[in-house]
């Protein structure tokens, strides 16, 4: 991928940090995600494309206590900023997805949510997620089999890499991933395919 395909990336999120949070979608789902993964206390969470840090925040609310070792990493340095103020203790990086800032066997859940469509190199991102995760570790995605057009803008035919869970596999198999478990979320004309995925490697 290209340094000019990040900048992109980059200054679209930043140019809508401010407003991200008042999707009511993006707020359900991070919620969904968070009662679908049940990440157990003591857990090390990665949250790839963490944006403004929905899903940390929405698996916080399940460990009030700090429970959790929270991780996130975003290209958009203003999602982030709003991410850091609602997480002071999560260690959260500005990077790209294809290289994560983390060291080997570090984490025991990786979710990503909403963004895989939004990734340059999926493959690359996909090897990164099973080289951070920890023996028995799993990820989790989010991808869209639906979407509102009114909501998300115009027809996104990345979306459509990723909107079964064959399409899924196919894209995450290469790295070693396996589907254990899925459901459908739904929200008004949005659909999205919540899967966990273990990791043979």
């Amino acid at each position: 991928m290209t340094d000019a395909t990040l900048r992109s990336i980059r200054v679209r999120f930043d140019a809508g940090a401010d407003s991200y949070d008042s999707s009511a979608m993006h707020r359900a789902l991070a919620h969904e995600v968070a009662s679908f993964v049940d990440p157990g206390r003591g857990s090390a969470v990665l949250d790839v494309a963490t944006g403004t840090g929905l899903v940390l925040r929405a698996l916080a609310q399940l460990c009030p206590d700090g429970g959790l070792q929270m991780a996130g990493i975003d290209i958009s340095p203003r999602m982030l900023e709003v991410a850091r103020r609602h997480l002071p203790h999560a260690a959260l990086a500005v990077g790209d997805a294809a290289a994560l800032p983390f060291a080997t066997d570090s984490f025991d859940l990786v979710t990503c949510v909403a963004a895989l469509h939004l990734i340059p190199d999926v493959p690359a991102m996909t090897d990164e997620c099973a080289r951070v995760l920890r023996s028995g570790g799993r990820v989790v995605t989010a991808t869209f089999v639906a979407s509102d057009p009114v909501g998300h803008g115009r027809p996104n035919p990345a979306r459509e890499r990723f909107d079964s869970l064959d399409k899924t596999a196919a894209a995450l198999g290469p790295s070693g991933f396996e589907a254990v478990r899925h459901r459908i979320f739904r929200h008004g004309k949005d659909a999205v395919l919540i899967a966990e995925w273990s990791c043979s490697r």
